[in-house]
């Protein structure tokens, strides 16, 4: 499951197949991720949201999480061009949040896959 919310060969290219890199990577979006989740906040203002939301979207393209690049993308969209009101930022960010919980969780089991004995990057591209 985590490797259709993560690309995986993605995350590898991007580190130029270095495993202990990826899962490095991994890390910082798990850091990053709880930072910003919490400006996800349909009550703020719409400027805040949308530049969390983009700031996810970079960080989740960059290991491969394309569903919730594209929750971000449109939660972006919407705060910096029309803003929905509360009740639609909710509906929105709750979209954001669910797909981030995933990606999360999905981070924990590539994590756990390229600690796999033998991975290193003469054979990364391989798994």
């Amino acid at each position: 499951m985590a490797d259709k919310l993560i690309d995986i060969d993605h995350l590898m290219s991007m580190t130029g197949g270095d495993a202990d890199l990826a899962d490095e990577v991994i890390g910082i979006f798990q850091q990053q991720a709880q930072i910003w989740s919490r400006l996800l906040d349909a009550r703020a203002d719409p400027s805040q949201w949308a530049d969390a939301a983009h700031t996810l979207k970079g960080a989740a393209l960059s290991i491969g999480a394309s569903d919730l690049a594209e929750s971000c993308q449109k939660a972006e969209r919407a705060g910096r061009t029309d803003p929905p009101g509360p009740a639609g930022a909710a509906l929105l960010l709750n979209e954001v949040k669910d797909q981030l919980a995933r990606a999360l969780d999905a981070c924990s089991q590539v994590s756990h896959a390229l600690s796999r004995p033998g991975l290193r990057a003469s054979n990364a591209s391989n798994s």
